[in-house]
C-alpha cells in the first residue's frame, strides 16, 4: 500500500521496496500452492521464543501448519488474498506476468475464505496461541481481501461482496483500529471513494485520532507520541499516520474539511499530525532520541532481536544452541550487530525507553512497524 500510495516518490528505493515485497509474495504463493490448503505457520511457537539462536543455528522443529475445507481460517487465508491482489497492482506496470500469477492466486485464497468459513484460532489455537492470535473475528479479514480484489480486478462481485458482509463487522471495535489483527480503519478508508457507510466511517477515524477532536479515542504522550494500549505502540503511530496521509489526499482534491463536533480538520491538518508522528520516531522527542536503528546521534542499542544481539558467524563460526544465546540475551552489551532502519516498539506513555532486550513490547522491531513508514518517508521526502 505504501508502494501504490507512494512509490513515486521513493527513488532509487523503489528497487528494494519491490524485492521486499516479491520475498513476502514468493512465500505467500508457495504457502497456498496446494488447492483446499493454506499453510499458516511454520515452526512452533512455543520452541522458538524459548530459543535465543542465531538463524543460521536454528535446530527448532520446522512444523507446518496448514487449515483447509474442514479446519478452516478464514481470516490467515484472506489476508493473503488482500496481500497478494494488493501486490499484483504494484507488479503490474513492471512484469505483468508475475502481477497476473499474484492475482489469479489472490482470487482463489479469497473464494476458499469464504467458501469455508471459520476462525483459525479453532484450529490451529494451540499451536498458534496465545502468541498469534485472532481477536478480531474473521470478518474483517473477509471484507478487506474483497476491498483489494475490488481495487485490483474492479469486478463488480466484489462490491456487492462488500456491500453485503459489511454489517458483519464488529460494531464495538474502535474506529481508530487498524494492524496484523483488526482491519476496520483500513477498510473504510480503502472504500471511502464509494457511498456511505465508508465515507462516515473514514471522517469518524479521523475524529478518533486527532489529538483536538472531542471524539479522540486512542492517547497522546506528553511528548506528542500517539499511544494505544497493548506492545510494539510504534505499529499505531505509523499505521495511523499513514492513513491519516492516505486520506488527506482525496481531502485535498475535493477541497473537503472533516467536522469532528465543533472541530474542523483540514487535509493540511492530517499531514501535519502524521508527521509530528514521524518526527517524533526519528528524534524530535524528550528523549532526543531516534528509535530507528543505526539513525541519528541516539538510538536503540539493545533491541530484541536474535541475529542483531548475537555475535555473526565470521565472528564466531562455532554451532550457538537453544540455550547458548542467553548470556548474549542478558548482558548490557549493545548489539554487535546494526540492523540498519529497523524501527522498535518504542517508548512508554510518560516518553520514557528503557532500552533493554528483555522488554520486547518496547524494544522488538516488526515489519508491521517498518511498512506504513516507508511510505510516510517517501511522501516526507518529497513534501
Amino acid at each position: 500500500w505504501s508502494l501504490l500510495e507512494f512509490g513515486q516518490s521513493l527513488g532509487t528505493d523503489l528497487q528494494h521496496s519491490l524485492k521486499a515485497i516479491q520475498w513476502g509474495t514468493d512465500y505467500l504463493l508457495k504457502a497456498t500452492s496446494i488447492p483446499g490448503f493454506v499453510f499458516a505457520q511454520v515452526g512452533d511457537p512455543y520452541g522458538d521464543h524459548n530459543c535465543w539462536e542465531r538463524p543460521e543455528d536454528m535446530d527448532t522443529p520446522r512444523t507446518p501448519y496448514a487449515v483447509s475445507k474442514e479446519f478452516p481460517g478464514s481470516e490467515v487465508s484472506a489476508e493473503i488474498a488482500a496481500a497478494l491482489a494488493a501486490s499484483s497492482m504494484v507488479f503490474r506496470p513492471i512484469n505483468r506476468g508475475y502481477s497476473a500469477r499474484l492475482l489469479k492466486r489472490a482470487r482463489m485464497v479469497f473464494e476458499f475464505a469464504d467458501k469455508y468459513r471459520g476462525s483459525y484460532n479453532d484450529s490451529l489455537g494451540p499451536w498458534a496461541c496465545p502468541f498469534y492470535c485472532d481477536y478480531s473475528g474473521y470478518q474483517d479479514e473477509l471484507v478487506w481481501g474483497a476491498a483489494w480484489l475490488l481495487r485490483a480486478t474492479k469486478a463488480p462481485y466484489y462490491r456487492n461482496y462488500i456491500l453485503a458482509n459489511i454489517q458483519n463487522l464488529d460494531k464495538s471495535s474502535s474506529f481508530a483500529e487498524f494492524g496484523w489483527d483488526t482491519k476496520h480503519a483500513g477498510i473504510n478508508l480503502i472504500k471511502s471513494q464509494t457511498p456511505e457507510p465508508f465515507i462516515t466511517n473514514a471522517d469518524k477515524f479521523v475524529c478518533s485520532v486527532l489529538p483536538e477532536s472531542p471524539t479522540v479515542s486512542v492517547s497522546y504522550s506528553p511528548g506528542g507520541l500517539l499511544i494505544k494500549p497493548g506492545g510494539s505502540n510504534l505499529q499505531h503511530a505509523t499505521a495511523l499516520s499513514f492513513l491519516l496521509l492516505v486520506y488527506s489526499r482525496p481531502l485535498s482534491k475535493d477541497s473537503r474539511v472533516i467536522h469532528c463536533g465543533n472541530v474542523v480538520a483540514t487535509p493540511a491538518r492530517l499531514i501535519q499530525v502524521a508527521r509530528s508522528q514521524v518526527d517524533y520516531i526519528l528524534g524530535s522527542n524528550p528523549l532526543n532520541m531516534s528509535y530507528m536503528v543505526g539513525y541519528g546521534k541516539k538510538f536503540p542499542e539493545r533491541i530484541h532481536h536474535r541475529g542483531s544481539s548475537l555475535p555473526s558467524i565470521t565472528q564466531h563460526p562455532q554451532h550457538i544452541d537453544c540455550t547458548g544465546g542467553a548470556t548474549y540475551f542478558y548482558t548490557n552489551n549493545p548489539n554487535p550487530n546494526l540492523l540498519t532502519g529497523a524501527v522498535v516498539g518504542g517508548p512508554d506513555i510518560k516518553d520514557s525507553y528503557a532500552d533493554s532486550r528483555a522488554d520486547f513490547a518496547h524494544s522488538e522491531p516488526t515489519t508491521y512497524i517498518n511498512a506504513p513508514l516507508v511510505g510516510l518517508l517517501a511522501y516526507f521526502k518529497s513534501h
